[in-house]
């Protein structure tokens, strides 16, 4: 039997390219009016059309709707970019380094790469457009596949007086994440405070359509009252079943495998605190990994 022809890759935006489209700030000010205000500039406050040019200050608007005196107001206002003194060329070059990079970049790496004076400021720019790239995805419908992992160090690797004495799941202190995806389509994951009955099933409710087709998850307890409301069968991992037919959840394992890979090759560690916004860059990336626009689409969300 001949094999299916593969589907012809997307071709992102090359360093060439970039260097053509954005050669000076000028250009990369007017890609983003033209992103941000496709129908003409508006009032970032109030949305009012009827603004005008400060002709002493280029790429600088004035609205009289919503300040006595007039509210001025520039390309980046409202936008992540704002309150910084790094130019959007900067900007561009760390959103298309991070969008590029499959696995994800460290600051540390941003840093040496971009010549930064301090850490800090790839750091902190690295979490302003990862607050970016949240987005909101519709419900999941079809064939959808819901499973959960944890993120943390291997308890046999820490120092004795801070291991948990768990296996490594349930009982230890890594941090839960639980997602959903649609096969050939996106994925939702967000990170828990636990993997209890009733928090799985909020996040089931809350992403998965009942219109699905299949629901499918591993055998976990937590999940079996959701065959009470979507059609849902389940692969019993400890029986040594992973594929019955069309039921799997290979497709939302393989998204688990970037972001520990995009951890252990290049982050080495990410905090409790911090590790929504990875979990958000992934989810982004793995969204829009048919986009051969994901630049512009990235720019658009800042």
């Amino acid at each position: 039997m001949a094999r299916a022809k593969r589907p012809k890759a997307v071709h992102q935006l090359t360093l060439p390219q970039f260097e053509a489209m954005f050669p000076d700030e000028d250009a990369c000010r007017a890609y983003l009016v033209a992103r941000r205000w496709p129908e003409g500039v508006r009032c970032p406050r109030c949305g009012n059309p009827a603004v005008y040019d400060l002709p002493s200050r280029k790429w600088h608007w004035q609205c009289e709707k919503c300040a006595p005196d007039g509210y001025r107001f520039s390309v980046i206002a409202g936008t992540v970019f704002e309150n910084t003194n790094k130019p959007l060329r900067d900007w561009y070059r760390v959103v298309h380094i991070m969008l590029t990079a499959k696995k994800g970049i460290s600051s540390r790496q941003l840093w040496r790469y971009m010549g930064f004076g301090s850490l800090k400021t790839a750091w902190y720019m690295a979490h302003r457009i990862r607050v970016a790239l949240i987005e909101d995805v519709e419900k999941l419908g079809g064939i959808v596949e819901v499973d959960e992992t944890f993120v943390g160090g291997k308890d046999k690797n820490k120092h004795w007086d801070k291991r948990s004495g768990g296996s490594g799941g349930i009982g230890s202190d890594k941090t839960p994440i639980v997602g959903a995806v649609k096969r050939k389509g996106n994925v939702v994951a967000r990170v828990i405070e636990n993997v209890r009955r009733d928090t799985l099933e909020k996040f089931v409710n809350e992403t998965v359509s009942t219109k699905v087709s299949l629901l499918c998850t591993d055998d976990n307890v937590s999940y079996r009252r959701l065959r009470y409301r979507y059609p849902h069968f389940v692969v019993d991992h400890s029986h040594g079943q992973h594929v019955i037919g069309a039921v799997h959840t290979n497709t939302i394992e393989g998204f688990w495998s970037l972001i520990k890979r995009g951890i252990m090759g290049s982050f080495h560690k990410v905090s409790h605190k911090y590790l929504p916004l990875y979990v958000a860059e992934f989810q982004f990336r793995y969204n829009n990994r048919g986009n051969a626009d994901i630049f512009g689409t990235a720019i658009s969300g800042c």
